[in-house]
């Protein structure tokens, strides 16, 4: 693998804590398909780590969990099945890894302060309905005879 994959700030993935697996890739191909592992999943154990501060560590855990993203035991697990070399599909899952949990530990939005709207805005909304009601009023046959 090349290089450290940066989650956020000076926070790495552990090199360690990292869980491969190898297996054949889907989809149309010759022989040498029949025969290599290129496809990669990459495994994280999210719940044990001592790698991510404890606030980022739980912050991740809810927001994959509310999305599904975590198997048994707080393991969160990315596949890469893109390429045709075991190398590049390992950059790219390890690459997902950590964009994923820096999207998971990222803090939350500021609170939007709900704002009113101006008395112009209303005022000028009620002044232009009134003048299309009259327009549309004054297109009505009454009091022609």
């Amino acid at each position: 693998m090349s290089g450290r994959h940066v989650i956020r700030g000076s926070v790495c993935l552990p090199e360690s804590e990292l869980l491969w697996r190898f297996s054949r890739s889907s989809g149309p191909g010759g022989q040498h398909v029949n025969t290599s592992d290129t496809q990669v999943e990459l495994r994280f154990d999210l719940a044990a780590t001592q790698a991510l501060p404890e606030v980022w560590r739980e912050r991740a855990l809810a927001w994959l969990a509310a999305r599904g993203r975590l198997l048994e035991g707080g393991v969160v697990a990315v596949r890469a099945s893109e390429h045709r070399s075991q190398w590049r599909n390992r950059e790219m899952a390890a690459t997902r890894m950590a964009s994923l949990l820096a999207e998971a530990t990222a803090p939350p939005p500021k609170a939007r302060r709900p704002t009113r709207t101006p008395r112009g805005v209303n005022e000028r909304r009620l002044r232009e309905k009134k003048q299309r009601a009259e327009t549309k009023r004054g297109r009505s046959g009454r009091g022609w005879t």
